[in-house]
């Protein structure tokens, strides 16, 4: 059957048209007004060089509009370019375990046959009124995770980092460690060498036996990588329209926006919102909705949209918008990963929405505690260092300064057990701290 499907899809037609212009790197073609749909692929005969590939960004009357995978050099009037429609995107179960690229087509060097029904890569969310509300707590491999930033099933959670602070390594733990039925990877705008790297030694075997990775290389299109995020989110929604619980991450909503910012300037719009057009905020928006809880007769997408914030902005649009979508965000410390302690959570500035509801009574309070304990250490932490700390004078910082070094260590374990596992442990550093903790 999946073979019948491709056959069908096959033509042995190729339009083609002639270079009409070029404007601000947009090349202008006559002759496929009436043949080209946006993001069809347009293969351009240079008269010397090789040949340009690029996609459709705008079709008018008389005239398509490529915007060109490379610089446009030695481009000419009437050379050719050639149509190719992009291929149906269908994925399928059989899909886990491989590498594609936006377009579903396979990286990894082996064949790959599409799924039996095409994907609308802009597909709505689900209906609010239909949705679940979010599931149980999800085991993540990680103490911090398990104990004081809880991720329940369905929820969506941003991470915030900046350059070299284990945001990849963080994703990478959560993709082969955190509990779900599939895993899809979203690598948007990635080094070509580091994706190589995420799936065999990040992911490894075992973690790519339930996971999809889609990925588009930074030196592809715009439209190619923003087209990535929507098409890895198609596959995570198929996933869980077969009933399993999905867990998505995306790598990273910075460069999926940026993508995006490259196309809307092409297209005339104008960068307004400190360099990012308008329309950034219903693009991120509508794919951050597309996660989250399905309805009732299906699975849940549990998500985590990593952003690139430069030099710790937590104000930045893409990060601001993120932030007021999402049901939690997690920020890494360039500090704290410049003295080894990974991941490089900031506890006091990150938040899980999904407190108190995701914890016990009994939890909620060793939560607090530890958080009082952590924010009282860091309020006197220059103090401390310069030697100016008198035991004694506060009992709160006593105990603060008693068991820093275990929490902070607590904070970078990797865990194999279960939450109750984590909490046990939480429970006995607390102890350690001495009695009675102010309430």
């Amino acid at each position: 059957m999946l073979l019948k499907y491709e056959f069908d899809r096959m033509s042995a037609l190729r339009h083609m048209g002639r270079v009409a212009g070029v404007a601000r790197g947009v090349i202008e073609i006559d002759g496929l007004s009436d043949r080209a749909r946006i993001g069809d692929h347009l293969i351009l005969r240079r008269a010397t060089g090789p040949d340009i590939t690029g996609e459709v960004l705008r079709v008018d009357p008389n005239r398509v509009h490529m915007l060109p995978g490379s610089t446009p050099d030695g481009v000419s009037l009437g050379d050719t370019v050639i149509l190719e429609p992009v291929a149906a995107f269908a994925p399928g179960m059989h899909w886990l375990g491989r590498v594609v690229d936006p377009f579903g087509q396979p990286l990894d060097g082996k064949p790959l046959i599409a799924g039996k029904a095409e994907c609308n890569l802009m597909r709505a969310p689900p209906p609010a009124v239909a949705r679940k509300p979010m599931g149980e707590r999800l085991e993540t491999g990680l103490a911090v995770l398990n104990t004081m930033l809880p991720v329940v099933r369905g929820q969506r959670v941003g991470l915030f980092a900046g350059s070299g602070v284990g945001k990849s390594t963080l994703l990478a733990t959560l993709a082969r460690a955190m509990q779900a039925d599939a895993v899809v990877v979203a690598l948007v705008g990635e080094r070509g060498r580091e994706i190589n790297d995420f799936v065999e030694t990040a992911l490894g075997p075992e973690g790519m036996k339930r996971s999809v990775v889609v990925a588009a290389t930074s030196d592809q299109s715009a439209l190619a990588r923003r087209r990535c995020a929507w098409s890895a989110m198609s596959v995570a929604e198929y996933l869980r329209d077969q009933g399993l619980n999905v867990l998505f991450l995306a790598d990273s909503i910075t460069r999926f926006a940026e993508a995006h910012r490259e196309i809307a300037v092409a297209t005339g719009e104008s960068p307004s919102l400190r360099g990012y057009p308008p329309s950034v905020t219903p693009l991120i928006a509508n794919l951050c909705e597309r996660a989250g809880p399905g309805p009732a007769d299906q699975g849940d997408i549990t998500a985590v949209f990593s952003v690139l914030v430069a030099g710790s902005d937590m104000d930045e649009p893409v990060a601001d918008i993120l932030r007021g979508v999402l049901d939690g965000h997690i920020i890494l410390s360039r500090d704290i990963a410049e003295r080894g302690r990974f991941p490089a959570i900031d506890l006091s500035r990150s938040v899980s929405r999904s407190l108190p509801g995701a914890a016990t009574e009994e939890q909620n309070q060793m939560i607090a505690d530890a958080r009082k304990l952590v924010g009282t250490y860091e309020q006197s932490e220059v103090m401390i260092k310069a030697g100016l700390y008198a035991e004694g004078a506060d009992p709160l910082l006593d105990q603060a300064v008693r068991v820093h070094d275990e929490l902070d260590a607590f904070f970078g374990k990797q865990e194999s057990g279960s939450i109750e596992d984590s909490f046990n442990h939480l429970s006995l550093i607390l102890r350690r701290a001495g009695s009675g903790l102010p309430r």
